[in-house]
């Protein structure tokens, strides 16, 4: 088979792994957090979704600036996805380093890991969209990045919605010019607390923060590398149908 339908298979493959229905201890734990997103008041929703609005803009601000514009129009998909697995496993280290260093530095430093991870992530989503050739500084390319992020890192339920969006980009993004913050804090928040609570823990925080970091850059790279085939193959049909 040749590379298109080869991914085209895993692309498909990938689309029913992230779509099944959660185990029910999952589902449970879901459960619980959107209940205990209501006792949480509405100041401190407010609060929260702010500071992750500014941390994540500031983010897509610098990350913009630090990335190396390429041309990679010469390169075949299968040459691209090389390059950013490449990528991905230079940010999986650098993730899981910065975990265990925070992860051993106690309750202090452990909350420094959530702004400096967010960096991480955001850094490799610029980096792939890069690779691929989209310009980074466009407002859309931005907030294809984000529906990225929030497809790695969700709820099964919005999951499916962002899933939806992206299949649909070329139609779905002229109606995306406001970004829900409040969601998209309160799905990655969830996401992440459990494990991110256990890094604080004394003695086994070193080991946690390394594990997680490596395993969540590991997840959003297989999220990133799958959304832009979907991304890319439609645009492929479309070629196809216009020629």
């Amino acid at each position: 088979m040749d590379y298109e339908t080869t991914i085209r298979s895993e692309v498909e493959n990938w689309k029913r792994k992230i779509t099944k229905r959660s185990s029910m201890v999952k589902r449970i734990t879901e459960k619980a957090q959107g209940k205990l997103n209501q006792f949480i008041p509405e100041k401190a929703h407010q609060l929260i979704t702010e500071s992750i609005k500014k941390m994540i803009q500031t983010t897509l601000f610098g990350s913009d600036f630090l990335t190396k514009k390429r041309d990679t129009s010469a390169l075949s998909l299968e040459e691209k996805e090389k390059l950013i697995k490449e990528k991905l496993a230079v940010y999986r280290k650098t993730a899981a380093v910065e975990g265990a260093g925070t992860g051993a530095g106690g309750i202090l430093l452990g909350l420094a890991d959530f702004p400096l991870l967010l960096s991480i992530k955001m850094k490799f989503l610029f980096e792939a969209a890069a690779i691929h050739g989209y310009d980074t500084s466009r407002y859309e390319e931005r907030l294809f990045i984000l529906n990225v992020f929030q497809l790695a890192f969700s709820s099964e339920e919005h999951r499916k919605k962002v899933l939806s969006i992206i299949e649909n980009w070329e139609q779905e993004k002229v109606h995306l010019m406001d970004v829900d913050w409040r969601t998209l804090q309160e799905e990655y928040r969830d996401h992440i607390d459990f494990v991110k609570m256990l890094q604080l823990l004394p003695g086994i925080g070193a080991v946690v923060g390394a594990y997680a970091n490596y395993n969540l850059l590991e997840q959003l790279g297989e999220t990133a590398l799958n959304a832009y085939r979907i991304r890319l193959l439609d645009n492929s049909l479309k070629k196809i149908d216009t020629e």
